[in-house]
This record gives C-alpha cells, structure tokens and sequence, in this order.
C-alpha cells in the first residue's frame, strides 16, 4: 500500500474520516437513480406483449430507485475519486445494483430473493449461469431483462455512468481505469468522456449490426434483439431452454447462417474494443499485428483442430458430408467458451465432445477473452505475461548473475509491478478456484469435477460447467453465495471486492 500512498490520501487534502464514506455513498446514489431509469425499459415489452401483470415487477423497483438513490444524494457529498474511492465504488456498484436489478426476478417470476439475486450477478457479470429450469414460460419482459442486464454489464457499468453523467475530469478517469479489466485504461483519446463515449459508440453500433443480421435471417425482432444483446456482451442468456439449438429444431432455413453470425459477434465481443477502434479509423496493421489478438486467434484455430480430431477419432464418422456440420459445433463451442459467452448448439457434456475435449474446454474457460474486452476468464494477455515471465526465469539460469532478463512483449519492457500484479491476480483466481470447489464437494453429492467445473464457471464468468441448470437451482444456500461472491470477484479482478471488507480502505 506504501506505493499508493501518496497518489490516495495526499497531505495537503487532510481528508476527514468520513470523506471516503460520502464521496461512495454520493456516486452510489447517482448510479441507483440511473438504474431506475433503465428498469422502466422493459415496460415496452409488457405492453407490446400484454403483460400488464408484470408493470408492477419494474415500476416498484424502479420507485425504489429513485427513493434510495435521492437519499444517498441528500444525506452525502460528492468529492474528489482518487483511486482508493474508485476501488470501492467499483466494488459497491456492482453489489448495490444487483440488490435492486433482482427485484424484477422476485416480484414478476417468483423465484427466491436469494435466486433472484444469483440471477442478476450472473447477468450483469456476463457469467450466464441461470437458475431457471424452464426459460420459454417466463413473461417476455423478464426475458429482456435478463438480456439487457448483460449488456449493460458487457462493458461495465461504471463506463455507462460516465457516457450518461458527462463526467469527464481527471478525477472520474478513475472510475473509467477500475474497470480496467475489461475497457483497458488506455485510451484512444486524451478525454476520459469521448473515450467513454467512443467505446459505447462501438458497443450499440455492433449490437445493432448483429440484429439488422438475425432480422434478414427471419429470427424475430424479440429473439434477434435478446440474443444480439447477450452475443457481443458475452454473456449468454438466451430465450430459450436450447440455446442457439432452438432455431435449427424450430425449422429455420437459415439456422446454420445464424449459428455463424452468432459465432461472429461473440468473437467480436471477445477482442479488445481499442482494436475494432484502431481498425474503424484505417489503422488495419497495427490491430492485426497486436501480440494479444494473434495468439487468441492461434487457440481458437489449435483448439478447434484438437477437438475436430479427438470427435474423429473416436466416433470415425469422418466425410464430407458430415464435415462442415462438425466444423460449425466445434468452432461455434469453442468461440462461445473462450470468450466466455456459453451460448449452446451441443451440450459440453454429450459424448460428441470426448474426454479430451471437455479438458481443452476448461483450459479455454480459464484463458478466456482478451483485456479490454466482454469477456471473462484471466486474459490471454496475462496468461502471455505469465508464460513470458516463465521464459524469462529459464533464460536467466543460462546468463551470467549480474545480468538482466527483462520481460518484454511487443518491444515493451513489462515492469516488475505489472508481473506481481498479475501473479497476484493469477493466485487469487487459484485460490477462491479451490475454495469453491471444496465448499461445493462438502455441501453436495457433486463430484470434484462437477464442484471445481461449477466454480470454474462463476469465477471465469463463463456459464456452461458440468452442473446441470436442475442441479444448479437445487444448490444449497451456501453455494450459491459462494459462486455469487465469484462471479463479482471474477468480473471486478477480485480486488475490489476484498477491499470492500477493509476497514482501513474505508477509513
């Protein structure tokens, strides 16, 4: 902490005891108003669809909203985010907003506080477990919901604060870099706000393109809306109990284009925004050639070649004819569990995918997308600091003591603080990986490999485990917050959920 010290509390603030607790509880009241407004959004589909029970399910939370958030506003100050404050409104943020985007599941579906709650952190974390066992019964506004949530989660919701707020200082670049991990810091312009407002401009102009796409395709408006929202934020609730498999078994001509155009947009959703900004703006090579991108592709294309094989070899049903229908289940599964989206065509778990296949599949969940992007998982970008720093050890063991092995990726030196960081992260991320496998295994009749899957799952932000969704409604209490506390540490770099619990951090 010495480190930061100067940078969170300089001396000449003299900050009081309470500054951190206002400055929070003022950004959080913003937040929840705002989140009020966007609980009114699915009434269109209550009265496009006569579900006029369900008015209530959104006006009582979002009243609530508003009633809460003008409380905090009044009873607190906003002040000066420096980065300690971020970290912890970053953290609240995601914890207080799921508290009230929950109430809709509660009041309109009937489903327990607890299991309202667990399905909100899985959509605003993009993670995509559900704890429905029958989706296609639910009221079709509930269903948008389920899918605008992830949206508004893809990119996070402190940049959406931002986009809307105006706020564009120094100060509130904080706000924009504590979600990091998902919008890298760095920043196409110098303006916190038109950076905000490029990357949200990207974000609405893809999702619209990937609904233009399935409505050409005959898919509904409804259904080409909810799975465009879920596709590109990579996060995988769908409207139907199948999956993507539902248009192919409702009979569409055109359900493999479909799988395809799906394909495509979860693999945009899993590459860092600043490259589709880079390649917008003619800057086509400098995309192309950046390190991280190359080797996500790379897995893709050796993952996908792994798992043709290991389905060959196994069922020898190889032929032209079946090749392509092959092909299109494994590169669309492979996409859809690298970028942590969990989109189905073909359960992991049927005998199509071989052993072999469902461990390529878990090394893919752990890898996840890349920094600066939708997905989950710790990053190929880190797992490439983490293989380099590998490398780099081995070298030194062949070069004289005195001289320097530095880590460096694309001609720049990765500084000793960005390497512990990421080993911090990465023992994290094995640590609470073990912790909710074991609470799993001593709480259940699970297996190790159905309990480690499961957390495997939450913490990666990933959605399909080897857990079935009837098995994952009927997980104890305790479970469930377990896998709820790691969806939020996986999609906040775990962090800022733990400060949540400092005193000192508040203090």
């Amino acid at each position: 902490m010495e480190v930061y010290t100067a940078k969170i509390f300089p001396e000449s603030l003299n900050v009081k005891h309470f500054t951190t607790v206002l400055t929070v509880l003022n950004l959080l009241g913003s937040l929840i108003i705002i989140q009020g407004f966007l609980l009114l959004t699915p009434l269109i589909f209550t009265f496009i669809y006569h579900e006029y029970t369900q008015i209530q399910s959104f006006v009582i939370p979002s009243l609530i909203c508003f009633a809460v958030g003008f409380v905090l506003k009044r009873f607190s100050s906003p002040g000066i985010v420096y980065y300690l404050q971020s970290i912890l409104i970053c953290g609240m943020a995601w914890i207080v907003l799921s508290l009230f985007g929950c109430l809709p599941f509660f009041i309109g579906t009937g489903l327990t506080f607890l299991d309202s709650y667990f399905e909100t952190v899985s959509g605003f974390t993009t993670t995509g477990i559900t704890l429905y066992t029958d989706i296609e019964i639910l009221p079709r506004s509930i269903i948008y919901w389920r899918s605008f949530i992830q949206w508004l989660g893809g990119l996070g919701i402190l940049t959406l604060f931002l986009a809307i707020t105006f706020r564009s200082s120094h100060s509130y670049f904080q706000l924009f870099s504590a979600e990091s991990h998902k919008i890298d810091s760095s920043r196409p312009t110098p303006s916190v706000f038109k950076t905000v407002i490029i990357l949200w401009s990207l974000y609405i102009f893809f999702t619209f393109c990937e609904i233009v796409a399935l409505k050409f395709l005959r898919v509904s408006y409804f259904d080409a809306i909810c799975h465009s929202l879920t596709s590109l934020s990579t996060g995988g609730f769908s409207s139907y109990n199948v999956s993507i498999d539902y248009f192919r078994k409702a009979g569409f001509v055109h359900w493999r284009t479909i799988e395809y155009v799906i394909t495509f947009f979860m693999f945009l959703g899993g590459i860092n925004f600043l490259l589709h900004y880079k390649v917008l703006t003619g800057r086509i090579h400098e995309a192309t050639s950046n390190i991280e991108l190359r080797y996500f592709v790379t897995i893709i294309i050796c993952s996908t070649v792994l798992i043709m094989i290991d389905h060959y070899i196994h069922f020898s049903d190889f032929s032209l004819a079946t090749l392509e229908d092959n092909f299109r289940q494994t590169i669309f599964t492979v996409i859809s569990i690298i970028t942590t989206t969990g989109f189905g065509t073909t359960d992991i778990n049927t005998p199509f995918f071989p052993a072999m296949s469902k461990q390529i599949f878990l090394v893919l969940m752990f890898i996840g997308g890349c920094v600066g992007s939708t997905g989950g998982g710790i990053k190929v970008m880190r797992i490439t600091i983490l293989y380099n720093t590998f490398k780099s050890q081995i070298r030194k063991l062949r070069m004289p003591r005195k001289s320097f092995s530095e880590v460096v990726i694309e001609h720049r030196i990765i500084p000793d603080s960005e390497i512990k960081r990421v080993a911090g992260l990465f023992f994290g991320w094995l640590f609470l990986l073990l912790f909710g496998g074991f609470v799993t295994t001593m709480f259940t009749d699970l297996g190790s490999w159905e309990a480690f899957s499961g957390m495997f799952s939450a913490l990666g932000n990933i959605g399909p485990c080897y857990i079935s969704v009837q098995q994952m409604s009927e997980l104890p209490a305790v479970v469930k917050l377990v896998y709820i506390f790691g969806m939020l540490a996986g999609r906040l770099e775990i962090l800022p959920i733990l400060l949540i619990f400092n005193y000192k951090a508040w203090k």
